[in-house]
């Protein structure tokens, strides 16, 4: 895994990129946002082909668990990926309400 580190508006941000899934498992996902919340990053940007596909079917409550951590935290994430091949009606709902909190984005 490489992380590029940049500023923004005197803002920390990991991007993280990789051939691989980044985690498996939800402990798995909160260890790596705890591992960049404590190297003092304020943003993380996660691109969708690194992760898990559970993550996007809502019924696994993967995606809930994980990012409610990240709100906990204060903890920004950005996913980027192209997200039009999700048929689920219910998960274009959580990307579009997500959106219009500001702490979790996906592009």
């Amino acid at each position: 895994m490489e992380i590029i580190e940049t500023f923004v508006n005197h803002q920390k941000i990991a991007e993280l990129r990789s051939e691989k899934v980044f985690f498996t498992t939800v402990e798995e996902a909160k260890q790596l946002m705890v591992d960049l919340y404590y190297q003092g990053f304020d943003e993380i940007v996660l691109h969708e082909k690194n992760i898990i596909h559970l993550f996007f079917d809502l019924k696994t409550g993967m995606a809930g668990e994980i990012l409610q951590t990240f709100s906990n935290f204060k903890m920004k994430l950005t996913i980027v990926g192209d997200f039009e091949k999700y048929e689920s009606q219910s998960l274009r709902a959580f990307i579009s309400e997500s959106n219009k909190g500001g702490l979790i984005n996906f592009k």
